[in-house]
């Protein structure tokens, strides 16, 4: 049966994100998670489908890709479809012919799980690899610690405090109150929980954390922690915070990637317990 590429409705999204919750497992690789859409869901539900992709054969959704950005799409394939030969020639494709609307010509790049067979078809394609990302893992089998702090769940009317922690740690204007105000509205906030860690000057860092239900590992996706507020454990605590969380939410880890350029990310989530696996790299293809 053809392999059909398609662009979804607000509920082909749902269909999307249905098909990630059913695939993720504590076993497999980093991977596109239900969080990765919920959290695009900032920007609205229009925004959010036209940045979603969908490969189908025969009804069945067997991938699924985000456009991060114009030129990157954040990708996986059903875990028995690892290795469909079928599948990854139609994505190298997909990824290849700018009319297809997936990527544009020139520099682009795509993350994609280990394991896949489209890396094979890729490489011998000429693609190479970007900057290495360390990917880390929490289990939450056991109690989480307390996070030393004083933590609070956000909801809208703390939407300013979000954004304000947001722009100072990312260094970026873009995060605005709007943000947590479309989250909360959107479908997928169920999901999730926006925790903020708080002095007695006000908030120092925020997290947002994604279940994909329970038995299923959860995201970390974004953390952050403002500029002010920096080297006081804070961003441990925050994510200690997020992990308890995930752990009343039924989520049996926690997942999250990082630059590994990100030396101080990758020691702060460390420090929240959690333990680094191998490096992994997207897949770029130069202009």
């Amino acid at each position: 049966m053809t392999i059909v590429l398609s662009t979804p409705t607000a509920d082909g999204v749902r269909e999307a994100v249905a098909a990630l919750r059913e695939w993720q497992d504590d076993e497999a690789p980093m991977q596109l998670h239900p969080g990765d859409i919920g959290w695009n869901h900032r920007f609205g539900m229009a925004e959010t489908a036209a940045a979603v992709r969908m490969w189908s054969r025969g009804g069945r959704v067997l991938a699924v890709g985000m456009l991060d950005a114009p030129t990157v799409v954040r990708m996986t394939v059903a875990p028995d479809a690892f290795q469909d030969e079928d599948l990854a020639r139609r994505l190298v494709e997909d990824f290849s012919l700018p009319e297809r609307g997936v990527l544009p010509e020139g520099a682009v790049s795509i993350e994609a799980p280990q394991g896949l067979l489209l890396h094979d078809l890729l490489t011998t394609e000429g693609w190479g690899v970007d900057e290495p990302w360390t990917p880390l893992f929490r289990d939450l089998a056991e109690a989480v610690e307390d996070p030393g702090v004083r933590i609070t769940t956000l909801g809208p009317e703390q939407a300013q405090d979000f954004a304000d922690v947001l722009r100072s740690a990312f260094n970026t204007t873009r995060p605005t109150s709007q943000y947590l105000h479309e989250l909360a509205a959107g479908p997928f906030f169920a999901d999730a929980r926006c925790l903020g860690a708080y002095d007695d000057q006000g908030p120092v860092a925020v997290v947002t954390v994604w279940s994909a239900g329970p038995g299923k590992p959860g995201l970390v996706e974004p953390m952050g922690v403002h500029a002010e507020h920096r080297g006081r454990g804070h961003g441990r605590a925050i994510t200690v915070a997020g992990a308890a969380a995930l752990r009343e939410l039924g989520a049996s880890s926690v997942r999250v990637c990082t630059p590994s350029s990100n030396v101080g990310g990758v020691a702060t989530y460390k420090a929240a317990g959690f333990t680094a696996r191998p490096e992994i790299a997207d897949r770029l293809r130069k202009a």
